[in-house]
């Protein structure tokens, strides 16, 4: 039928009279590439419903995830990072701090927080790889020490979620020490007797690895989530040989002894509120 037709070639619509559909409606999975709009998988808590690849998701949504009513009150909201070896790479490290608190609206790459979840108190330490790679500076192993000390002080269960590309370069020595100092007050927490609960997420890695993200009563990860100290590239080159398949995933690292179980991020709340249950 003609209307099925364009009779007329060469016809050409102008650029302001297309229609896109606007940014931010649809969600494609990266693993299995099926699509659905982003309320759906916002209320899937950004897991995919097809294949429960579970995309990467900030500070704040899980603290909505975790804390019922998603209320809850931050601590050290304004802590932020100074420049004690007036580091300089392309740019000045106080200039990257600053556009990345301008793009983020975070103040440094861990937030902390305490509130009720599933009826029961929990302290909530969360990395957000969002401000450079989550990387551990002094800010992060202070604001982690400070929520430990809240946690400990007023014998409520910890939560750290780890995510994060290891010790900050630009704070060199500074951020080496903390690895120390939470471990030390993790030590704190665990001759007081309250339980600590480890997140592993996608990715945990360098030097946060190596300190509290392995140091939990009880370590458990997201599903896919890349685990490690070195990366898989840097190993593979040093030791000349080729990996497992699957190397450095949080189901090898489970099948090899060092988490206790793997939960997926829609049933971590309820999971969460049944193992400090048994403890507690």
């Amino acid at each position: 039928m003609a209307w099925f037709k364009r009779q007329e070639k060469g016809i050409i619509t102008p650029t302001e009279q297309k229609k896109e559909t606007p940014d931010g409606l649809w969600y494609k999975c990266p693993e299995c590439k099926t699509v659905v709009s982003m309320a759906e998988h916002r209320r899937l808590s950004h897991v995919c419903g097809n294949c429960s690849y579970h995309d990467r998701i900030d500070a704040v949504t899980y603290f909505e995830l975790l804390f019922d009513g998603g209320q809850f009150e931050e601590l050290d909201a304004n802590m932020t990072s100074g420049d004690p070896l007036k580091f300089v790479d392309t740019k000045a490290y106080p200039q990257r701090v600053q556009s990345t608190e301008k793009n983020t609206g975070l103040k440094d790459a861990v937030r902390t927080a305490h509130g009720q979840s599933a009826g029961q108190p929990l302290v909530v330490a969360a990395m957000d790889f969002r401000f450079i790679g989550g990387s551990m500076g002094s800010v992060v192993g202070e604001k982690i020490a400070r929520a430990i000390d809240y946690a400990r002080q007023n014998r409520v269960p910890f939560l750290m979620i780890s995510r994060s590309g290891g010790a900050r370069m630009m704070e060199a020595g500074y951020s080496l020490m903390q690895m120390a100092k939470t471990s030390a007050k993790l030590a704190l927490l665990a001759e007081a007797g309250i339980p600590y609960v480890s997140l592993l997420t996608d990715p945990t890695t360098g030097g946060v690895t190596a300190s509290f993200a392995m140091l939990g009563d009880f370590n458990i990860a997201e599903p896919g989530a890349l685990i490690g100290f070195a990366g898989p590239r840097v190993i593979k080159e040093t030791i000349g040989k080729d990996l497992p398949k699957g190397f450095q995933s949080a189901e090898f690292v489970l099948e090899h002894g060092f988490l206790d179980f793997i939960v997926d991020r829609r049933e971590l709340k309820q999971r969460l509120a049944d193992l400090l249950g048994m403890v507690q």
